[in-house]
């Protein structure tokens, strides 16, 4: 079941790499686009309907299966190098972001100030970084695990502190799809190990939305960026009026 779970997930991403929504496929195989969407998603379908699908791709079976395969082969971190070429030139580091999030590079080219001809050069290095593989038409295959993240305290961590963090904070968090928590209270060493662990689950849910979400239409999905942080933190005004540092300061803060 996890084999053929996979090929359809492998499927559904060669589908919309070659820019086919699920009306487009309903209407070539004469289905409605609900039986489509329930096709995929339920992920219960004949070899038949598979090799059918596999045909609006001009792919064989065997293709869907070493791409499948191939796909496990995924990138998990980058090294240093790598991050610090990304950061190095922000139109790089804009279209990197864009791919990592399934963008086309016509969608890109519409919404940014680049030509075609900018937005392959970009993606044609990091084909070479071995972020993606670029395929005919400027189609894109990810390499990115669905746990990719960046290198702790790496160049793109840099980047954030010195100039994404107060970009990032500078709004009410009023509007829609917007929330601000601020909390503080006195934890054990104990509880606060919890609280990490929760947080990791978290963030593994924001990375499994994230894919579920690219089945979506494009124009249903915006961009959301999720900051967890937690630290052993005293307000700097409190902490000068004190008559001894905290003995209590969690170790290591």
């Amino acid at each position: 079941m996890a084999q053929s779970n996979h090929l359809i997930d492998t499927l559904k991403r060669q589908l919309r790499a070659y820019g086919l929504t699920y009306a487009d496929v309903a209407q070539r195989i004469n289905l409605s686009e609900s039986s489509v969407k329930r096709l995929l998603s339920r992920k219960e379908m004949t070899l038949t309907r598979l090799e059918e699908l596999c045909g609006l791709l001009d792919m064989e079976l065997s293709d869907l299966a070493r791409l499948a395969t191939e796909h496990e082969a995924t990138v998990r971190h980058l090294t240093a190098a790598q991050e610090k070429e990304l950061v190095s030139d922000s139109t790089l580091l804009l279209v990197a972001v864009c791919i990592i999030n399934h963008w086309t590079a016509s969608r890109i080219v519409a919404t940014y100030r680049l030509t075609e001809a900018e937005c392959i050069q970009h993606m044609l290095r990091l084909d070479r970084l071995g972020l993606i593989d670029l395929m005919p038409g400027n189609r894109v295959r990810l390499k990115v695990a669905r746990d990719f993240s960046w290198l702790p305290s790496g160049p793109i961590e840099y980047f954030f502190r010195q100039r994404v963090r107060d970009d990032f904070l500078n709004t009410k968090f009023d509007q829609s799809g917007e929330q601000l928590l601020f909390v503080h209270g006195m934890l054990t060493p104990e509880a606060n190990a919890k609280l990490q662990q929760r947080m990791r689950r978290l963030a593994q849910e924001f990375a499994e939305l994230h894919q579920e979400s690219t089945d979506a239409p494009e124009s249903t999905r915006f961009g959301s960026s999720l900051l967890l942080a937690i630290r052993s933190w005293e307000l700097s005004a409190f902490e000068a009026l004190r008559r001894e540092p905290d003995p209590r300061r969690f170790p290591g803060a």
